[in-house]
């Protein structure tokens, strides 16, 4: 559990930074984006810059003959897929939370019974020093328990709360863009003055 744990720690710090999930120069792209002029160079930003953003943006590309709310609706799909991949390893970690420290406590209880059992009420009165020993021995399995639990529950917190904020930007981000793409600039149209007609 250790080594899987320190494993996704590590993998998941790598891949949850800005530059490979969310990348300055798409973030500029879209928010410099003023219309279907600027499409092109927005798709090879894209393709330069391959992440899950890139992704998702260059999906909307190819629906921009839909209409926004079909296309808004396909964007929110492919987002969620593209969300359950960063939350590759995060369900390892939880349940590593939960049963290190459980392992932990079964170690504990086995290693009592095995000390007890093997030792009766006088052995353990006259030697104390073989007994303390072994109840060390003992706790130290909670110990090696709690200590593989407590950083895999900071990362996982940490990596989830990440996410999360990765989920909002992302979808500022596309929203940023099929509003910007659809906006249509509405005419107000006055109506003629209505013509009076003298009385004879």
């Amino acid at each position: 559990t250790s080594i899987t744990a320190v494993t996704y720690i590590v993998e998941r710090g790598l891949a949850l930074r800005v530059v490979k999930v969310t990348p300055d120069p798409i973030t500029d792209a879209v928010l410099n984006y003023t219309g279907a002029r600027d499409l092109m160079l927005l798709k090879s930003v894209c393709t330069q810059n391959p992440s899950p953003m890139s992704r998702l943006l260059l999906f909307s590309a190819d629906h921009l003959d839909l209409p926004k709310e079909e296309t808004s609706s396909l964007v929110e799909t492919r987002a969620r897929w593209e969300l359950s991949k960063l939350e590759r390893g995060l369900v390892v970690l939880e349940i590593i939370v939960g049963i290190a420290p459980l392992m932990g406590l079964v170690g504990t209880i086995y290693g009592l019974i095995t000390l007890f059992a093997a030792q009766g009420v006088e052995s353990a009165a006259n030697n104390h020093a073989q007994f303390a020993s072994g109840i060390s021995v003992a706790l130290n399995a909670t110990l090696l328990g709690l200590l593989i639990a407590i950083p895999a529950l900071i990362s996982w917190s940490y990596y989830s709360r990440k996410v999360e904020t990765f989920a909002v930007r992302m979808e500022s981000l596309c929203d940023e863009f099929l509003r910007k793409h659809y906006r249509v600039e509405h005419t107000v149209v006055v109506p003629p003055p209505p013509v009076v007609v003298p009385p004879r």
